[in-house]
């Protein structure tokens, strides 16, 4: 089957009728397309990522798709899209939005009930919608891994998230806006003309893997119908005040600290959120070029700039910002922890960005509340390094979630960090 393929064409290749994006769309008149707005990142884009037109009144409707091309496609994929639809704006919880992401079928026909489709939450890439995974070409980390699963014969639909592509800012790190842009993104290739099943497995890593938790959380009141079997993540965050103490403790002051991107990230969700927020009341002057060059800079280059300008702690800020990050912490957060669907934990022992104990610590509680967590501690891997480690007991897991085997997990017995030597 050709790579690129367009959605309509391999509806009708498939006989599954004509792309959903053909057929009149509903129309809410009372909420305008948003405009975009370079403070936010918004721009560099194709005008496929462009949406003029009323907004659409039913969140999880596929809007256009097109074939990606060679660079943001995978070598694993029988068939790459990248497409347009509409979801919900997760910050305020009503209002319509466009939010962009990308589809990949394995090679060869699809079975009968289509291909097992796990929705793939991304991690970090940044907030300019020239970050968009769908836009971008994509790392070689998570080349390979989603390559894994297309090699194994699962489809992954893989949601850029609210902001990023599309018009408005991306809420970084805030888990309602992804969870609601996983969950209609799942929806939207359901529902158009591709070869998926019913069953869902939601994937993720970092970022990506609070969204994939955050959204087993979100989709028995926002996405009742969908049918989440399982959660896999790694990396995944945890935040509170007294984590984010910890973490900051644990962060050198005198050092130059590449991870002080995170926070430049970080700021600009409280920027979204809070309008007497002033970035320059809190970053030296020295590194606020720095810190705004996240308006036009993916994480990755961020990082190195980071290192380039030799950027601490102590010289990139003038007044601790701790007082102002709490205000996001609700928005980081997950609404409960008693996810109704298995959960699979993966935790790397020498994670900095993560560290294990904020990991293992809501595997914890998790557990407590009444879910069912498998948690895996890979001591010798790091952040990155967890993603495709663990994928020869997550591929285990994940086929018990679709062959609808039980799950016990393990929390009576979950992984514990080994005291510093």
């Amino acid at each position: 089957m050709n790579r690129f393929i367009g959605a309509a064409a391999l509806g009708a290749i498939l006989g599954l009728g004509a792309c959903s994006a053909d057929a009149p769309l509903p129309a809410a008149k009372e909420f305008a397309a948003i405009r975009p707005d370079p403070a936010m990142g918004d721009g560099g884009v194709s005008d496929f990522y462009v949406w003029t037109d009323a907004m659409p009144a039913k969140p999880g409707r596929l809007l256009r798709s097109e074939a990606l091309g060679v660079e943001q496609s995978l070598s694993s994929a029988g068939t790459g899209v990248r497409i347009l639809y509409a979801s919900t704006d997760g910050l305020g919880g009503t209002s319509p939005v466009i939010v962009s992401g990308a589809l990949f079928l394995p090679k060869g026909d699809a079975p009968r009930g289509g291909w097992p489709l796990l929705a793939w939450a991304h991690g970090t890439v940044g907030v300019a919608d020239i970050c968009a995974p769908s836009w971008t070409a994509r790392s070689e980390r998570d080349a390979t891994y989603l390559g894994y699963w297309l090699s194994q014969g699962y489809a992954v639909v893989a949601s850029d998230y609210q902001g990023l592509g599309t018009a408005g800012g991306h809420p970084y790190l805030a888990t309602r806006p992804a969870a609601f842009s996983v969950l209609d993104s799942v929806r939207a290739v359901q529902g158009g003309a591709f070869p998926v099943s019913r069953e869902v497995v939601l994937i993720g890593q970092s970022q990506g893997g609070g969204a994939a938790f955050a959204t087993g959380a979100y989709a028995p009141t926002y996405a009742p119908e969908l049918d989440i079997r399982a959660v896999v993540a790694t990396g995944t965050p945890y935040f509170s005040p007294k984590a984010q103490a910890a973490l900051e403790a644990a962060r050198p002051r005198d050092a130059v600290d590449p991870l002080l991107a995170y926070n430049f990230l970080a700021m600009s969700l409280v920027e979204q959120t809070d309008k007497a927020f002033r970035v320059e009341d809190y970053i030296s002057a020295e590194t606020l070029p720095t810190a705004r060059s996240i308006r036009n800079t993916c994480f990755r280059d961020q990082a190195q700039r980071v290192m380039a300008e030799k950027i601490t702690y102590n010289r990139a800020y003038i007044r601790e910002p701790a007082d102002q990050l709490v205000k996001a912490y609700e928005l980081m957060g997950y609404p409960n922890l008693d996810l109704r669907m298995p959960v699979f934990m993966g935790a790397g022992g020498r994670d900095r960005d993560v560290p294990p104990a904020m990991q293992l610590s809501l595997a914890s509680d998790a557990c407590k509340a009444g879910a069912v967590i498998e948690a895996h501690l890979y001591p010798a891997l790091d952040h990155s390094g967890t993603v495709n480690g663990s994928t020869g007991e997550s591929s285990v897991f994940i086929r018990k979630a679709f062959a609808g085997e039980r799950i016990i997990g393990n929390c009576s017995s979950l992984p514990a960090l080994s005291p510093p030597s």
